[in-house]
């Protein structure tokens, strides 16, 4: 037990302590009195409660997915960090990137924004290749260190032929081919088809050739061929300006009927109405050129 006299003593030093460390602040505040320069850059006196630690917040994104060639932003948000400071390290090779808002890489497509008013430390990549794929940490100062991980995932257009790759339609039938652009950035500026390696003239002297395209999100392109002729069979190409090139082998039957053949175009598009729409317009389309070529050979007559 400690005598009541020392407990006595211990206080009184305690006391006398607090009341010298309360003076000497005092009497550096005075001495600083009306300099608000000198008063904003100096450090606040630590409280003597306890100081919670640093943590995250972790309603944040773990999985980020970027077009390549785009910006890919990763975030984390540090709730009480302090002193502390925050860093972004590659996974896979231990590499750190950036601490702070200060890059640590010669590859200077990484930077580290600080958004004061949500605590959030995001890690910026410009132009994102598939090689930037992967895991990051974003990771505190503390002992031990605390990290929080985000997954990149870099996609690069495709384009998809419905129904591929071999594809069944009998003779006299129409056949339909969708091809689907997903993952670009934009919609493509073009699309070519190709039968054979050869490019498909939409004014060629088969006739009844047609494309309808629909730009968004996901772009899809049609090609619709009426009256389809044992000669239509063969690979048909859909080229994007944007992604790679997508294949499909159509097979123009006559009365043959295989066991994965799939009749007219069904499978190939999304909607049997869609494509009933389709057809409708392009026959609307060729009907209504004849008709102004009729119009314009009786103009013609008139004025003679």
């Amino acid at each position: 037990m400690i005598p009541r006299e020392l407990k006595s003593i211990q206080w009184m030093a305690f006391l006398l302590m607090s009341c010298f460390i309360g003076a000497a602040v005092g009497s550096f505040q005075g001495q600083n009195h009306g300099h608000n320069t000198l008063t904003e850059r100096t450090t606040p006196m630590p409280s003597l409660g306890y100081i919670s630690p640093a943590y995250f917040d972790i309603s944040m994104p773990r999985n980020v997915t970027a077009l390549v060639g785009k910006s890919a932003y990763l975030s984390c948000r540090v709730r009480n960090l302090g002193n502390k400071t925050v860093a972004w390290v590659r996974h896979r090779d231990i590499h750190v990137l950036t601490i702070g808002t200060y890059t640590y890489t010669s590859d200077q497509r990484f930077q580290t924004t600080h958004h004061k008013d949500t605590d959030e430390w995001t890690l910026h990549i410009k132009w994102a290749q598939p090689r930037d794929a992967g895991t990051y940490e974003c990771q505190i100062s503390s002992v031990p260190i605390r990290s929080y991980t985000v997954t990149l995932r870099v996609v690069v257009p495709t384009a998809t032929i419905l129904g591929g790759p071999d594809l069944y339609v009998d003779k006299g039938s129409t056949i339909n081919l969708t091809c689907a652009i997903r993952f670009s950035p934009e919609p493509p500026a073009y699309i070519f088809w190709y039968h054979q390696d050869e490019v498909i003239s939409y004014d060629s002297t088969r006739g009844g050739v047609s494309v309808i395209t629909e730009k968004g999100e996901v772009t899809t392109s049609y090609l619709l061929l009426q009256d389809a002729e044992l000669t239509d069979s063969g690979k048909y190409s859909c080229s994007p300006s944007n992604a790679d090139v997508a294949s499909v082998r159509v097979h123009v039957l006559n009365g043959e009927r295989p066991e994965a053949m799939q009749t007219g175009s069904a499978g190939l598009s999304s909607s049997c109405v869609c494509i009933s729409i389709l057809i409708i317009i392009s026959n609307i389309y060729n009907y209504l050129r004849v008709w102004l070529g009729l119009q314009s050979l009786h103009s013609d007559s008139h004025l003679r």
